[in-house]
């Protein structure tokens, strides 16, 4: 598991008020299994518009999560498959070990907070 440094800073120039971690197909299920509380997990793409938007403006949003789990999709392919990653940004809820699902919503504050929560609502599964 690798920190992100810089207090936090994901992207150009936005204070992360949730902390953040760079997971990979070697420690990504070791960490979800063992991180207390709500992680969001995020597929990325080097070439994907969408996802630099996310990774620079989703460290400074009041989600209602613990921290954002950043994945890069081109280089972990294992997890892409197993997540089932068909579009960039993907993102998926575990909290503590479990996992909640995919969250279906825009990259804009309210409707990803009213996404993030209603799927904390769902029952937990096993992570994938």
């Amino acid at each position: 598991m690798t920190e992100c440094s810089d207090c936090n800073l994901l992207g150009v120039g936005n204070l992360s008020i949730v902390p953040a971690l760079e997971l990979t197909d070697l420690d990504a299920d070791h960490w979800l299994l063992a991180l207390p509380g709500v992680s969001l997990m995020v597929f990325t793409g080097e070439g994907c518009s969408s996802c630099r938007w996310a990774r620079a403006r989703l460290p400074s949003l009041a989600l209602p999560v613990d921290r954002l789990c950043w994945i890069d999709a081109g280089r972990n392919g294992g997890l892409v498959e197993r997540y089932e990653v068909f579009h960039l940004p993907a993102l998926f809820l575990v909290r503590d070990g479990e996992f909640l699902g995919a969250v279906h919503a825009s990259l804009r504050p309210e409707p990803l907070i009213e996404a993030l929560r209603d799927g904390l609502s769902r029952p937990a599964e096993e992570l994938p």
